[in-house]
């Protein structure tokens, strides 16, 4: 069994909602009480609909935002027992500067992760000249780009001369450039076509196999997904719903909300079951007064069942689309259709 990377304990990060005289009246709660472990040298996956905190969990891995409680507890592998504390939250500016050296980051858009202005060997030699190591920088960068399939021909092009799969290759050579450790992946593929997809993945995979890197996978697609990880946390509204290898969660889902997200993904040639999660989408705000949080609860009830209340009967000197008719204050509300059959009221 692999060794424990990065233990994750307890994570939360809320941010506020502040009313316009710039108090604070709720929280937005993006993690809430988050417990993984990550294996080395294996592939984590995190999958959830848009919304649900994974880019937020990648983000605070890093430490670009702090948390607001729990704590990300660094292995000896990460730590070598240089620093003053194993947990992320407690490390000292130098320390943190050191930590992410050791983690490598491939983002969704490769042109929006390239800075146009830049030759391609500027920009894979960016990490070496930011942390002081500028020793045969040339000679690395050209490794580098030898590892992703690409060469010594590409040096003195910017990336508006390459495709998506070529940007993103060059997006995973300056990831590698400092010989990370870790690999966080914020949906890598998403932006390119499914045969340049493949190759990505392969490519991933191939370059785990020779240096032994730790993948943090994040992504919507559940295919890409099955793919790529060996152990897989299903995320919702901020929590981790469900958590189990791969194949194991794929056979045998054990959440509403797993089998759902399972059984929404296309599966030509099989008879499947659509599962339906019924009811209003929970808020992920929760209201510091109660009496806010009750008065905002009877608003949302109000508003949807004067949307709702489509009135049969005609009312004299308008056409029966154009308005709804709330009984409950017997007067008619102007409509403004926005799309199709459906309608929202006009203020």
């Amino acid at each position: 069994m692999s060794e424990t990377i990065i233990t994750i304990k307890d994570l939360r990060k809320h941010f506020p909602v502040k009313n316009i005289w710039g108090t604070d009246i709720a929280l937005v709660k993006a993690l809430d009480g988050v417990n993984l472990k990550i294996e080395s040298g294996k592939t984590f996956g995190i999958v959830g609909e848009s919304g649900c905190g994974k880019t937020t969990l990648m983000r605070t891995l890093l430490r670009l935002v702090e948390s607001t409680s729990g704590s990300v507890v660094l292995s000896n592998e990460l730590t070598k027992d240089n620093y003053s504390s194993n947990k992320l939250e407690e490390l000292t500016n130098d320390e943190l500067r050191s930590f992410r050296r050791q983690i490598g980051v491939v983002f969704q858009d490769p042109m929006g992760a390239l800075n146009p202005r830049m030759l391609i060997k500027d920009i894979v030699s960016e990490p070496l000249v930011i942390h002081g190591k500028t020793d045969n920088v040339r000679e690395r960068v050209i490794e580098l780009l030898e590892n992703v399939g690409l060469g010594e021909e590409h040096l003195y092009r910017y990336p508006h001369e390459f495709s998506g799969g070529q940007r993103q290759r060059i997006v995973i050579a300056r990831a590698l450039a400092l010989d990370p450790k870790i690999l966080v992946l914020d949906e890598p593929t998403s932006a390119l076509d499914v045969s340049v997809q493949a190759q990505i993945l392969n490519l991933l995979n191939d370059l785990q196999e020779k240096y032994n890197l730790t993948y943090i996978f994040i992504s919507h697609d559940l295919s890409v997904i099955e793919y790529m990880c060996d152990r897989l946390a299903v995320m919702y509204l901020g929590k981790v719903v469900e958590e189990a290898n791969t194949e194991e969660l794929f056979s045998n889902p054990q959440h509403p909300y797993t089998k759902a997200l399972l059984s929404a993904t296309p599966n030509f040639g099989k008879d499947k079951e659509k599962i339906m999660i019924l009811g209003d989408v929970p808020s992920p705000i929760t209201y510091l007064d109660e009496s806010k949080a009750k008065l905002a609860t009877e608003i949302t009830e109000q508003e949807r069942l004067e949307i709702e209340a489509i009135e049969e009967k005609d009312i004299p000197g308008f056409k029966r689309t154009d308005y709804i008719f709330r009984s409950s204050l017997n007067e008619a509300l102007p409509l403004k259709k926005v799309a199709n059959e459906h309608y929202a009221r006009v203020k």
